[in-house]
């Protein structure tokens, strides 16, 4: 019988599947995955967790598999895990240090940060897009690894869960400002992913695929350039102020001006050969980014050539 990957509801079952004792607080814990004694192929399959994971990895000799990539961790990073997730660890000598914070969901119910969480776009990136930190970052963050692990230590009080939670959004606030310095000081790679995602756009228009796959989908661009849609999506708004559909959108609208101008094909004509199923959506879309009508767009532009041609 085929193994399933191995699923954990509560971090005392993770401490105790990691050789630790168990956690000073049913919800929360850090463990130190340098100090954890576990075999690697009791988890060929890979674990799943049904509580968020946060971890700055100081040093990883193993891999982790996402999808179907495998990425090394050499040099150390942060990374985040949203409940439900699948996790494998690849190696058999997979060994990786650091501190990785688990916090159950039930520690945020009553808390603002239930909902807003899950507005931290980060926890939906892959390992390939893990975060970076300077020393200077570094040392931020693990400062409030071990503010946490301090309270932790400490005798519980009334005020504990309060502070605790109040350090886990400070933890995340932080990771979205070193988010954004990583994709400035990373610019000429971001900038080599944009140019070959408006390049893949443009095959899709100029080849007919979008005819034959139909319109160009966040999820597909993401996959054929190896990213994450969630993560693709952060980048290009910090590059170029728009979200990926809405760069779909943009250069689609481009290409639908162009098919007008030329004048060698109908409305609904166009409208197939972009991807639209339904010429109605390809109008309504047009519309709403230029306030034409395609066929409005179309006889302004002819008679603009006419009258200067006369």
């Amino acid at each position: 019988m085929k193994k399933q990957p191995v699923v954990f509801n509560s971090l005392s079952q993770l401490h105790k599947a990691m050789g630790q004792q168990a956690p000073l607080h049913p919800l929360i814990s850090i463990i130190n995955y340098g100090d954890a004694h576990f075999d690697p192929k009791d988890f060929e399959q890979g674990i799943i967790l049904n509580f968020y994971k946060i971890s700055f990895k100081t040093s990883f000799s193993g891999k982790l598999k996402y999808g179907q990539g495998f990425y090394d961790f050499e040099e150390g990073g942060m990374s985040f895990i949203a409940p439900g997730q699948l996790l494998r660890m690849q190696d058999e000598e997979a060994d990786y240090s650091g501190m990785t914070l688990h916090v159950h969901p039930d520690l945020l119910r009553s808390y603002p940060l239930n909902y807003a969480i899950k507005q931290y776009g980060f926890f939906s990136y892959s390992a390939a897009e893990a975060l970076y930190l300077s020393e200077k970052e570094k040392s931020t963050i693990l400062s409030i690894y071990r503010f946490i692990q301090d309270e932790l230590n400490e005798r519980i009080d009334k005020f504990s869960q309060d502070v605790i939670i109040s350090q886990i959004e400070l933890l995340l606030n932080y990771a979205n400002r070193f988010y954004e310095r990583q994709f400035i000081t990373r610019k000429a790679v971001n900038n080599d992913l944009l140019a070959r995602l408006e390049q893949q756009l443009e095959d899709d228009f100029n080849n007919d695929r979008s005819l034959i796959r139909g319109l160009p989908s966040v999820n597909a661009v993401a996959a054929q350039l190896n990213v994450t849609p969630r993560y693709l999506s952060d980048l290009l708004r910090n590059l170029v102020g728009l979200n990926t559909q809405q760069l779909i959108h943009e250069k689609l609208i481009e290409k639908a001006k162009t098919y007008l101008a030329k004048d060698e094909m109908t409305v609904a004509e166009i409208a197939y050969h972009l991807g639209f199923e339904h010429p109605q959506s390809f109008n309504k879309l047009f519309k709403s980014k230029t306030s034409f009508s395609p066929s409005d767009y179309k006889k302004s532009h002819l008679n603009s050539f006419q009258q200067h041609e006369k």
